[in-house]
């Protein structure tokens, strides 16, 4: 941004750990969202004719219609998060628009998570939880309520960057799960060879690995490729002992074919923090037992919530000050 004797606008349209938020109010104008209500689409539009700066999140659909019209201001989109499939990138650009992210700072985090809702689903641990509950326990029986254990078991990756290669690890470490990864885009062999677990093994194609895998995570970008790449000819190729981990977006999985799977016993069982129609989930799997349902927890720790608005934070101080921010995904 040019040099300004008024201080840029900031628009902040989720409700940030406090911290974040002071950081902001003390370095420039602040328009912050008070109630925390996700925003209309005609309130993302106006603040991006009002502000220079749009501090964001997963829940803003920031599209070509909000992005392609006249009067806009908005110079700089600081995305609370790594994935930003939510904002129309080439229609930013077009605009004039540079939009960054807040990568690695999140990794462990989510990757705890996958390892959880594994953990979870496998052991039918909340299954159990609403069976006490309930009320309906009446005490401890050798056949009563029988998981599977993870150790030794294969663990299929989908997407092989920082948060799937982290999940490798723990997974190995802690269980000695030998691990199969896919990526659907190419990581660097170098950096997917150094950085995961040395028992890992790249499968030649997806289809092997769903083949082969007891437990499939899916930690792959949302993009027009991946949309749906699990589907109900792809959940028929995993073993009816199987499950399907996902903590990466929920738009991945074809959400009524997962149902349909789970219900016909097609796989064992699954564990989901991202719905395809997110914050809305599939009836279906609100009934079942077989599923595992988080809240979109993955980053959800006080120390990476913070740690994602302190990264934003340096984004949008390098762009003030007329430097590149460290964490680009597009520029103009």
């Amino acid at each position: 941004m040019s040099a300004s004797s008024e201080r840029p606008i900031v628009f902040v349209t989720r409700k940030l750990p406090a911290s974040i938020e002071t950081e902001v109010v003390a370095h420039y104008d602040a328009r912050l969202n008070r109630t925390d209500d996700a925003l209309a689409p005609e309130q993302l539009t106006a603040a991006l004719r009002q502000a220079d700066i749009i501090f964001c999140t997963v829940t803003d659909n920031i599209r070509v219609e909000q992005l392609g019209g006249s009067g806009i201001r908005t110079k700089l989109i600081a995305n609370f998060g790594v994935g930003v499939n939510h904002i129309d990138l080439d229609a930013a650009k077009r605009a004039g628009i540079t939009v960054t992210n807040t990568p690695d700072v999140l990794t462990e985090d989510t990757a705890d998570l996958a390892i959880g809702l594994m953990l979870m689903i496998m052991r039918r641990m909340g299954e159990g939880e609403r069976h006490v509950r309930t009320g309906a326990w009446s005490g401890w029986r050798p056949t009563h309520m029988v998981g599977r254990s993870p150790r030794g078991k294969t663990l299929g990756v989908i997407g092989y960057g920082r948060i799937g290669r982290a999940v490798a690890r723990h997974a190995a470490a802690a269980f000695g799960m030998h691990v199969l990864w896919y990526a659907p885009r190419d990581p660097r062999i170098e950096d997917a060879a150094s950085a995961g677990p040395t028992n890992a093994q790249r499968a030649t194609s997806l289809d092997e690995l769903l083949q082969r895998a007891d437990v499939v995570s899916l930690h792959c970008p949302s993009t027009a490729d991946t949309k749906h790449l699990i589907n109900a000819d792809r959940l028929r190729m995993m073993k009816d002992s199987a499950y399907l981990i996902n903590t990466a977006r929920g738009d991945i999985v074809d959400e009524w074919a997962l149902s349909s799977a789970l219900r016909e016993q097609v796989i064992a069982g699954a564990g989901l923090d991202v719905y395809e129609f997110e914050p809305s989930v599939v009836a279906d799997l609100k009934e079942m037992e077989n599923v595992v349902l988080l809240p979109h927890l993955g980053s959800a720790t006080m120390e990476t919530r913070t740690a994602m608005g302190e990264r934003a934070l340096k984004n949008i101080a390098a762009f003030v000050a007329g430097d590149v921010p460290p964490d680009v995904v597009v520029r103009p």
